[in-house]
């Protein structure tokens, strides 16, 4: 084969000086001439790619448009953050140009240049940022309509046993509750079609985390006393009397995880806000931390000398629980320290923040109280919040087969409160949820409306929107069998509010 190469074919190369050939990389074929392949593969190259493109759109596709896909950049977590922010900004901007034209014709306002719509969106926009991390309370207790004799709780989702929690996904779209039967549902809040969660076998679940029972409890209690859901969506945790805390993925209804650790009955659950941390409290008076995504046990938090009944938690790393030792208390987990609040006359029993800086509890003699962070003692309590009312009487309400006072009727079990607003719930067995009117700077709380629902309210739920309320209902309070309502309907109940 002739060589066309001229550095080889022009004679033979130089001597040194000992005679022999000298070496040099650049005399070399494959060195010298690296540039010129390299530039001729390029060639090479861009024209079949220029043939496959042809003929891919000519064939309606081909191998070049799939390798395009594949090379395309992948977006960012800061560019999704952008492109989300984008999109949201002009929605409103449509929004509120629609309002400014429909405006405008009834001779209400104008916008005389673009900039003012600019601002006013920025405005909305940075005044719902304030409402959502708790900083501006919402107006939204003025603006319930009385609701009429017809427009009273209806049941929802209907369950065997009593229902023992009851939470809402972060759009208000779904809902989850669950019962004493260990009965988990998954809901839609418009047409309540209902699916059911299927536990798993022992040998399931033990593969999943979980260790076996003491005493002589032989297999796992199916017995569900709390239920919490994450802000994403994704995960919702039950726990109950086997100890554990058991993780649940929402879309496929399947167990994904069961964390040990609890001396005692799981009572309570609950999500930090906008995060996967998640928190439970036992009667073995502890909370324990857990993240969801690592599926890893974080901390345990200690104060309580009691059982502990409610925690609740918001975008910070602040928990607050109640215990039947008679107090309340406000964890820092960052800074390592808490706040104790005490109740000099009754056991309490349910908690709920209101925002970052007031929260309102409910005891057992009837209570509820409304608190702040710069005081230890409450800023105003209602007294007999739940009296026994005589139009109730239709259930019999039985303990051991003997009438009871109207003590455990009027024992508040259960409150609630639209994050970032003034309107908050409380439930009990008297026969009807309060709504009431929390007014600012801590000035009080004010009877709003009284809603019949009939049964132990273990459990409620605002929508984040305020625009309804869901309770959990049943025959028996929620930690016990010392009460039972005949007459009541074991469900999920809900209260369409009408918002002027």
């Amino acid at each position: 084969m002739k060589n066309n190469n001229p550095r080889k074919t022009g004679g033979p190369p130089g001597k040194n000086k000992r005679g022999g050939s000298k070496f040099s990389m650049n005399r070399d074929p494959f060195f010298s001439n690296s540039k010129r392949r390299k530039k001729n593969v390029d060639e090479d190259i861009e024209s079949e790619e220029e043939e496959d493109l042809d003929g891919g759109m000519s064939n309606g596709g081909g191998e070049s448009g799939e390798e395009e896909e594949e090379l395309a950049p992948e977006e960012t977590a800061e560019e999704k953050r952008q492109r989300i922010a984008k999109v949201l900004v002009e929605k409103l901007r449509a929004r509120e140009k629609e309002l400014e034209d429909e405006e405008d014709e009834e001779g209400e306002r104008e916008f005389e240049k673009e900039g003012e719509r600019d601002s006013f969106v920025a405005k909305k926009l940075m005044q719902q940022q304030l409402e959502d991390s708790g900083r501006l309370r919402r107006a939204i207790a003025s603006r319930v309509q009385k609701p009429g004799s017809v427009d009273g709780f209806e049941v929802l989702v209907k369950h065997r046993q009593s229902v023992t929690g009851v939470c809402l996904s972060d759009d208000d779209s779904k809902g989850f509750s669950a019962s004493k039967d260990g009965m988990i549902l998954h809901w839609d809040v418009e047409s309540g079609k209902a699916e059911k969660y299927q536990w798993p076998n022992e040998e399931i679940l033990r593969s999943h985390g979980t260790k076996n029972p003491e005493g002589r409890v032989t297999k796992h209690s199916r017995n569900v006393l709390a239920l919490a859901v994450s802000t994403d969506g994704r995960y919702l945790a039950s726990g109950g009397l086997d100890r554990h805390v058991h993780l649940w993925d929402t879309r496929t209804r399947e167990h994904i995880q069961a964390f040990p650790g609890h001396k005692g009955p799981v009572s309570c659950l609950t999500f930090r806000q906008g995060s996967s941390e998640l928190f439970s409290g036992s009667f073995d008076r502890s909370i324990k931390i857990w993240n969801v995504e690592d599926r890893a046990y974080m901390n345990t938090l200690f104060g309580h000398q009691s059982e502990v009944l409610t925690i609740d938690c918001l975008w910070q790393e602040r928990v607050l629980a109640v215990a039947r030792d008679r107090s309340m208390q406000l964890f820092k987990v960052h800074d390592e320290s808490r706040l104790i609040f005490r109740s000099s006359t009754s056991s309490l029993e349910c908690c709920c923040f209101i925002d970052n800086s007031e929260f309102i509890s409910g005891s057992d003699d009837g209570n509820i109280a409304l608190w702040g962070v710069q005081k230890k003692k409450p800023v105003y309590i209602v007294k007999n919040a739940h009296a026994l009312s005589t139009d109730v009487n239709s259930g019999e309400l039985k303990d051991n087969g003997r009438n009871y006072s109207g003590h455990i009727a009027s024992w508040v079990s259960s409150v609630g409160a639209c994050r970032g607003s003034d309107l908050a719930a409380s439930g009990a067995g008297n026969g009807s949820v309060h709504l009431w009117t929390i007014e600012g700077a801590g000035k009080g709380i004010q009877p709003l409306h009284d809603l019949p629902l009939i049964g132990f309210v273990n459990s409620l739920a605002f929508a984040k929107s305020g625009k309804f309320l869901v309770a959990g209902v049943g025959q028996e309070p929620r930690l016990g069998r010392w009460g039972h309502n005949s007459a009541a309907r074991n469900g999920v109940a809900i209260q369409r509010l009408k918002l002027l």
